[in-house]
């Protein structure tokens, strides 16, 4: 499947979600359909790791493992519902996820501690973790920068999902992280800075080489990308969307369907 393509497939079922009884992280979950699909559908091999460490995103998690065939599609009808196994935050045991998350700021350094691992085993994949920018405020998250670039980790690959939107409003309002690539770079970092939602742009950033330094790239987004009514507007951050707007949704994002 292409990566437009699954990019579709991946909000449809994030909108869905977010039309359930108790509804979904939708705006930061659209953010990152687009990454998600690169990653996935495009950039990733067979020996790679993938890391959400923005774990509230778990509904784009889990419609991107169905369009990988590693759940049934049927599965994601049941997210957040009693009895399933599809969580609020991603939790281990399902197909697809290597580590629970949703407590920010701890993404980072278990990528760090999987690609040391990796190293020491002789192996030749890569760790890719994908970070929201809201939780690089958490000074955890600086620590393991700052680890990474020292130990020349060049099988470490960070993309942060910036729509500059946090729950409480803009990420620069509350607490600045520009310059974000001259951050990175500080700790001994190689940076990419990119549109977050042009496919090619980011399939070309997020390869190597980043060689003796882990790579950043600093993906471009809108919050609640591709659903008009949604992008950027903090409201999105969580929301429960009625039959109507599920339709209109879904509409829109029919439209970005390649033909």
């Amino acid at each position: 499947m292409d990566t437009d393509t699954a990019a579709v497939e991946i909000r449809r079922s994030i909108i869905r979600a977010a039309g359930g009884p108790k509804g979904a992280h939708v705006g930061g979950s659209l953010s990152c359909a687009d990454i998600l699909a690169v990653l996935h559908f495009d950039v990733m091999g067979e020996r790679d790791t993938f890391i959400l460490s923005k774990g509230h995103a778990a509904p784009a998690l889990y419609a991107t493992l169905a369009v990988r065939g590693l759940l049934e599609a049927e599965e994601l009808d049941t997210y957040a519902r009693p009895g399933s196994r599809l969580f609020g935050h991603p939790r281990q045991g399902i197909p697809g996820v290597a580590f629970p998350t949703g407590s920010l700021g701890h993404g980072l350094g278990l990528a760090i501690g999987t690609a040391l691992g990796e190293r020491l085993d002789g192996g030749t994949g890569r760790v890719y973790v994908l970070l929201g920018d809201g939780e690089l405020q958490e000074g955890s998250v600086w620590e393991a920068a700052m680890y990474a670039g020292t130990r020349g980790l060049d099988n470490l690959v960070a993309v942060v999902d910036r729509n500059s939107l946090q729950i409480t409003g803009s990420t620069e309002e509350r607490a600045g992280l520009e310059p974000l690539a001259g951050r990175f770079a500080a700790f001994g970092w190689e940076t990419r800075d990119v549109d977050g939602h042009d496919t090619c742009a980011l399939s070309a950033a997020a390869r190597g080489p980043a060689q003796r330094r882990p790579l950043a790239v600093i993906a471009r987004t809108v919050k609640g990308s591709g659903v008009p009514f949604l992008e950027g507007k903090t409201s999105s951050h969580y929301a429960t969307l009625r039959p109507e707007l599920v339709r209109r949704a879904l509409t829109a994002v029919e439209a970005r369907r390649p033909t």
